[in-house]
């Protein structure tokens, strides 16, 4: 704890914080005024009180994060932000929600210092969360115990509570005993249909008791009270739940404790009312008292000392610690040497691509120390299990995470491991639950996080679990995802190109697409190298004689797409085949180069994929043919469903031959 708390400074702190955020929401005629207004009280506490950090080095390894999970109350963290000298200045909060400020509808990740995650999508804020507080104990565990003792805060409100992903996580977070991870709870009995009565009468509390987590109840407006919770959840070992008894939209006489206070400006009326509630001129907008901004000023020499004592600590530890200076090194994005000298597979050997990645994934675990990850309960069909490395239990912090049936809360929990400095974390599934996985994976890629997905099993290939275990409208979905990097090997030597295309991609996730049957091993001093893959697509085949149609494919169709050709060459059909595992990197390339492998003048393209159609006519054209899938598949060996939707050498030559 720091000094005692001085009442009558802390309320001018709070009130102006509330009146910052609901000018700000006014201004915009835009917003969420009434949570920032209700939740000041607990942000001055974190902020002044609670969490170490340096407005001056906000990236800071040590430091405390806060994580808004309610990120419509996006003001209040902009305000705590300028107050507390991040460098928000008050110009970015009069534009909020405009285009090009920083101060955006919802918090996003790297559009201000200080923002420690995107949210806005409720429950996710708190899924992350817990995967920084398992970060956070990785580093402490495995790197110092000293060096990343910090502590996850979170504040969240009923909307995250009721989410599925929230639920899924603080189960594991409880599991876990994540004693450095603290969410306040907004308990405001609102949600933008009126009173929570209405969907949401569980017993929170009792609900999170039996996930294995601390609960208190407090008053929102007694910042004694809750000042002494907080100091209290610091102390448990268990991850922590305050229940704050709040008011939205707090001191608007006419729409506190109402929905009118959640998703719409007070309105100039309101706003003057609310101000001389709190004893403001209701003239003035944008009002920070002298004494409120040097009293928050202040917070920035607390933080500026304990970031230099923690780097004269860092410095230290450098001389005797070889994971740490490991750590610094990947924290810096620097990937050790000799990393991607991964071993080749065998020309013939018969091998499915997700066991290429198992093999592949635990050479590279004997060269990244800080790659660490799981499957959602399906690590041996995933072959995401790194062996002879331990699990991460409540008793001991291994590499090897055990997620549970949680697609959802696994791919949010990664966001979390992402946002931890040096550490490349990976989770597994069957290809179809890529569909409950998908909002946290659109917000890895909104961020750039490097989280990697192993999604087997990836096609009708799969065989008898049917139709609902068949992933049909994955592929196309996955790549409509911006700055999501989706690669589907054609056989195990591609597997190992494709991950170390995953490894190295810093600027976003890398979703692998990978086989249960086995496939082909290709003879590569007969066809085009496997690093061929890093260009997106290349030339895996060339025809014999003029160039007289092109055959399109990925994954397990690559072998299929070789026996069509070889029969047609037989036939003197000049045909060569492409090998496309991976379209935002070929997209990436030049045009001359995309131009070398598919020639503008050929347009006799045929495409083979085990999934939907859809996008493929970018390649091929509107007049060339596509081998897909129009409907969900059906149960049965894989070689006859394979045979049943037309993916054979024989189908391919004759959609070939239509086209010539």
């Amino acid at each position: 704890m720091t000094q005692s708390l001085d009442l009558q400074q802390a309320q001018r702190a709070i009130d102006t914080i509330r009146l910052l955020s609901a000018d700000m929401v006014e201004q915009a005629q835009s917003g969420h005024p009434g949570t920032p207004m209700e939740a000041a009280p607990i942000a001055y506490l974190l902020y002044t009180r609670h969490m170490r950090y340096n407005p001056k080095n906000p990236t800071w390894a040590g430091r405390d994060r806060f994580i808004l999970s309610c990120g419509h109350a996006s003001a209040l963290l902009y305000s705590m932000l300028h107050l507390s000298g991040f460098g928000l200045t008050m110009d970015d909060l009069k534009n909020f929600r405009q285009v090009g400020s920083p101060t955006a509808g919802h918090p996003e990740f790297g559009h201000a210092p200080g923002i420690e995650t995107t949210t806005g999508p409720l429950g996710q804020g708190i899924s992350v969360g817990v995967g920084m507080a398992m970060g956070a104990r990785f580093l402490q565990q495995r790197v110092s115990d000293k060096l990343f003792d910090y502590t996850i805060y979170g504040l969240c409100s009923d909307g995250d509570l009721m989410e599925g992903v929230a639920a899924e996580s603080a189960s594991l977070a409880g599991h876990l005993r994540l004693g450095n991870l603290i969410y306040l709870y907004l308990d405001n009995k609102i949600t933008i249909e009126g009173d929570t009565d209405l969907t949401f009468t569980e017993e929170v509390a009792t609900r999170y008791l039996s996930y294995g987590w601390q609960v208190q109840h407090v008053e929102g407006e007694n910042v004694q009270d809750l000042d002494r919770a907080i100091a209290k959840a610091k102390h448990s070992p268990r991850p922590s739940l305050i229940i704050a008894r709040s008011h939205i939209g707090f001191g608007a006489p006419n729409k506190q404790d109402t929905h009118d206070a959640h998703g719409a400006p007070l309105g100039a009326e309101e706003l003057r009312l609310t101000k001389q509630f709190f004893g403001r001129d209701p003239q003035t907008t944008f009002a920070v008292p002298a004494d409120v901004a040097a009293h928050m000023g202040e917070m920035g020499k607390r933080g500026a000392k304990l970031d230099a004592d923690w780097q004269r600590a860092l410095t230290q530890e450098l001389q005797k610690n070889t994971a740490l200076a490991a750590w610094q090194k990947a924290a810096d994005g620097e990937l050790p040497a000799g990393w991607n000298d991964l071993p080749s597979f065998a020309a013939g050997e018969k091998l499915a691509t997700r066991q290429a990645s198992g093999k592949t994934l635990n050479t590279l675990a004997g060269k990244l120390p800080l790659l660490l990850g799981g499957s959602a309960d399906l690590g041996p069909s995933n072959n995401t299990n790194l062996k002879g490395e331990e699990s991460f239990t409540p008793c001991t912090v291994g590499r090897n995470i055990h997620f549970g049936v949680r697609e959802h809360g696994m791919a949010a929990v990664l966001n979390g491991l992402a946002h931890t400095p040096g550490l490349i974390p990976f989770g597994g599934t069957f290809m179809i639950f890529a569909d409950y996985m998908r909002p946290p994976m659109r917000l890895a890629a909104m961020m750039g996080l490097q989280t990697i997905y192993v999604l087997t099993h990836d096609s009708i290939g799969l065989g008898e679990d049917g139709p609902t275990h068949q992933p049909v409208e994955q592929l196309p979905n996955l790549r409509a995802v911006p700055n999501l990097t989706v690669i589907r090997p054609g056989d195990a030597n591609e597997t190992v190109e494709a991950w170390k295309a995953a490894i190295a991609n810093r600027k976003g996730p890398t979703a692998l697409i990978l086989t249960r049957q086995g496939l082909p091993t290709l003879d590569r001093s007969v066809f085009a190298a496997a690093s061929g893959l890093h260009q997106g697509g290349y030339v895996l085949a060339r025809e014999q004689g003029d160039l007289q149609a092109i055959i399109i494919a990925s994954g397990s169709e690559v072998p299929l797409a070789l026996a069509a050709r070889q029969e047609l060459q037989k036939e003197n059909i000049g045909t060569r085949v492409v090998s496309l595992p991976c379209w935002e990197l070929f997209e990436q390339q030049t045009q001359d180069y995309r131009d070398q492998v598919l020639p503008p003048a050929c347009r006799n393209r045929v495409a083979v994929e085990a999934a939907s159609t859809f996008g493929w006519e970018r390649y091929v054209g509107l007049q060339g043919r596509i081998i897909g899938m129009h409907g969900f598949g059906a149960s049965g060996p894989a070689g006859e469903l394979m045979k049943t939707f037309g993916f054979t050498a024989e189908n391919v030559i004759a959609k070939v031959k239509e086209l010539l």
